[in-house]
């Protein structure tokens, strides 16, 4: 695919999902199950209105059944499914109508919450609507009136699916067939969010309704190592993006969140900043530097914190001159304000921030009681 995007003062070159790899696929079955012919490339419009001029690989008759491939190509965003072959297998139904399955290497779905229904194939709704569309769009122009069975497959799917969210998720025997526009574009934020609104729609879905909440594996090893008797494997890993994490528990209705988090990344929190991702915005030692001047810092001190590079080294300043804990406080007063700003009193929040050089830093209030909550679930 040759379409590409400008980020960054990059140019990037955008991909296609492998949902628009499996309606390609299918298509291209479908013709040429029904036409007679064979060809070697297909035309796909994505959702995204982005048309896709694509090779047909591994094109095979048997008896009354057509199947071939489409390579999946991620762009200038690659994935553990960049590269890969998607397959469809299509043949001819007596009774009218499409139907999709899912073959080897796709996904099967064991745990409510999730798009599709326990026991169904992890195919998404717009993978299927585009593998719908397309069939009947040949349908009608070669004057067929039958119905028309698709069987997806991934040949690697169950080994790649190891290295993605689908285990965790309840998703088994493959990856998952996805894509909202059929396209890949570079450096997607979308996805990731995506997968962390899919993980925690899926957690409450199953009967939770207190929900853990790390950016990273720091928080992980932090709990791991500090204790708090919880759950680990119960954690959802927001990555950068907490406002979008706290905003989907509202949506699908916890009753409360623990935001466990190191400094580096909490301490922008207590600026609004809901996004921790340096690219959107920094601001560390400005904040740590603004709350110790407030409570009456030298000017030295705040100097030297503001040439700090880690939010660890400013933490040492303010150790070293008796200014970490009411420093610590204020910036989780300013967290749990924010926080709470975000979810406005929909779900219970609280915020846990340490550092792996200082280890707790502190919590805001209300945190004892959520980690009870949280834990009795498990039990």
């Amino acid at each position: 695919m040759e379409q590409f995007i400008y980020k960054n003062h990059q140019k990037l070159r955008y991909g296609y999902t492998t949902g628009s790899c499996a309606a390609a696929a299918a298509k291209a079955a479908a013709f040429m199950l029904l036409s007679g012919q064979d060809i070697r490339t297909v035309d796909l419009m994505t959702p995204k209105q982005m048309p896709l001029h694509l090779e047909v690989l591994d094109p095979v008759r048997t008896g009354q059944e057509v199947s071939c491939a489409i390579r999946k190509d991620g762009g200038d965003d690659p994935d553990v499914t960049n590269g890969i072959r998607v397959c469809a297998c299509v043949q001819r139904m007596e009774q009218p109508g499409i139907r999709i399955l899912g073959g080897r290497g796709v996904g099967r779905v064991t745990k409510p919450g999730l798009e599709q229904p326990v026991g169904e194939a992890a195919i998404n709704r717009v993978p299927r609507q585009m593998i719908r569309e397309n069939l009947e769009e040949v349908s009608r122009s070669l004057g067929y009136t039958g119905g028309l069975q698709v069987t997806v497959s991934v040949p690697e799917g169950e080994e790649l699916a190891k290295r993605t969210f689908n285990p965790r998720l309840g998703i088994v025997g493959g990856i998952s067939i996805l894509g909202t526009s059929g396209i890949v574009e570079p450096m997607s934020e979308q996805a990731l969010i995506e997968t962390i609104r899919v993980e925690i729609r899926q957690k409450l879905a199953n009967g939770m309704e207190y929900l853990l909440i790390v950016p990273g594996n720091y928080g992980i090893d932090f709990l791991g190592e500090y204790g708090q008797g919880l759950d680990l494997a119960d954690a959802v890993k927001c990555s950068n993006f907490v406002g979008e994490a706290l905003d989907a528990a509202v949506e699908y209705g916890a009753k409360g969140v623990l935001l466990v988090g190191h400094i580096g990344k909490f301490v922008k929190l207590a600026g609004g900043i809901m996004n921790t991702h340096s690219h959107n915005a920094d601001a560390r030692m400005e904040l740590l530097t603004v709350h110790a001047a407030l409570l009456g810092a030298p000017l030295s001190l705040l100097r030297r914190m503001m040439e700090c590079v880690t939010t660890d080294d400013a933490l040492q300043y303010l150790k070293e001159a008796g200014m970490l804990e009411p420093v610590m406080e204020r910036l989780l007063e300013r967290m749990e304000f924010y926080v709470k700003q975000r979810v406005q009193d929909r779900l219970e929040p609280g915020v846990i921030t340490f550092s792996k050089v200082h280890g707790i830093l502190g919590q805001t209030g209300g945190v004892t009681e959520l980690v009870e909550r949280i834990g009795a679930q498990n039990r």
